[in-house]
C-alpha cells in the first residue's frame, strides 16, 4: 500500500507520523482480539489505582506521544481508561469521514455547551445524576466572559479553549481543553485549572487532572479512547470513589460524542 507522509508541525520535532491512504482498520489500532471483543460488547474499560499504567490505548503514534507525554507530566495516582466503538450509518462515506464530515464532527467537539444537562450513573447514589448543570466557553481563566461556541471551516491543528463548568459532584470549576486534530484522528485534553472538591472535601489540586478523549476514523466505525488521570488528595476510600466516577463519566461522554456524531452523519 502507498503512504503518504503528512509532519504535523505540532509534533515535526519528536516523529514522523506515516499516514495511509485509508484510515487504520480497527485490528491494526488494537489488536484482533481486542478489537472482537469491542465489537461483541461496544465497550471496554480498565482501572488503575495501586500501580496506575495505560494498556488500552490504540496504536495511534501521535495519539501514544499525547498520552505518554501526559502520563510523564502528571504521575498519576489514579487511572481510568475505556474504548467505545461508534458504528457510522449507511450514509457515512465508506472508506473514511471525508472533509465534509471531519469538519463538521470537529464543530461538534467544540460544541461545549452541548454538555449541559447531560446525565451520568452515580454509583454511590445508585441513580443518574446530572453530569455538567452548566458548561460553557469563556474568553480567559481571570475574567471568565462567556463565548459562543467556537466553529471552524476547517479544523485547525491546534485548539486551546477555556470553559467554565458546572459539576454537581465536582463543583464549579475552570478547564483548559486542548484539541489536537490529525488526518485521521482528534484528541482533546481537558485540564482543571481550579481545586476540585467532592462535597466539603477537596479531592484534586490544581492542574492534577487530565481527561483525553481520542476520535478515531476506523472505516465503517470511529474508535473512541477515553482516559482520565488524576493525583487525587490521599484519603481512604476516596481515590475508588474517584475512580468509579471517572468511568460512569466517561460512558456519558461517549453519550454525547454518540449524539454529536449522530448530528455530523445525519441519523
Amino acid at each position: 500500500m502507498k503512504r503518504t507522509i503528512i509532519i504535523s508541525a505540532t509534533f515535526a520535532l519528536m516523529f514522523l507520523w506515516v499516514t495511509p491512504l485509508f484510515p487504520l482498520s480497527l485490528e491494526e489500532l488494537i489488536g484482533s482480539e481486542r478489537a472482537a471483543e469491542l465489537l461483541e460488547k461496544g465497550a471496554i474499560s480498565g482501572m488503575e489505582q495501586k500501580n496506575p499504567r495505560l494498556f488500552l490505548v490504540p496504536r495511534h503514534l501521535p495519539l501514544q506521544n499525547i498520552i505518554s507525554k501526559t502520563f510523564q507530566e502528571l504521575e498519576p495516582g489514579v487511572v481510568v481508561e475505556t474504548l467505545f466503538l461508534y458504528k457510522k450509518p449507511a450514509g457515512a462515506e465508506p472508506a473514511a469521514w471525508s472533509g465534509d464530515e471531519r469538519t463538521t464532527l470537529f464543530n461538534q467537539l467544540l460544541a461545549l455547551s452541548t454538555l449541559t444537562g447531560i446525565e451520568y450513573f452515580s454509583s454511590s447514589r445508585g441513580r443518574m445524576r446530572i453530569f455538567y448543570e452548566t458548561s460553557v466557553v469563556i474568553d480567559d481563566p481571570d475574567t471568565k466572559n462567556p463565548q459562543p461556541d467556537p466553529h471552524y471551516t476547517s479544523p485547525p491543528e491546534e485548539l486551546r479553549l477555556y470553559t467554565r463548568q458546572k459539576d454537581l459532584t465536582f463543583g464549579d470549576n475552570i478547564y483548559q481543553y486542548y484539541y489536537y486534530a490529525e488526518p485521521d484522528a482528534f484528541v482533546f485534553i481537558q485540564k482543571n485549572l481550579s481545586s476540585m472538591k467532592y462535597g466539603p472535601v477537596r479531592v484534586i489540586d490544581k492542574e492534577k487532572l487530565r481527561s483525553v478523549v481520542a476520535v478515531l476514523d476506523a472505516g465503517d466505525y470511529l474508535l473512541v479512547y477515553t482516559t482520565s488521570m488524576a493525583q487525587a488528595v490521599s484519603i481512604p476510600g476516596m481515590g475508588r470513589r474517584v475512580q468509579d466516577s471517572f468511568l460512569n463519566r466517561a460512558k456519558a461522554i461517549f453519550g454525547w460524542f454518540s449524539r454529536q456524531a449522530d448530528k455530523t452523519f445525519g441519523t
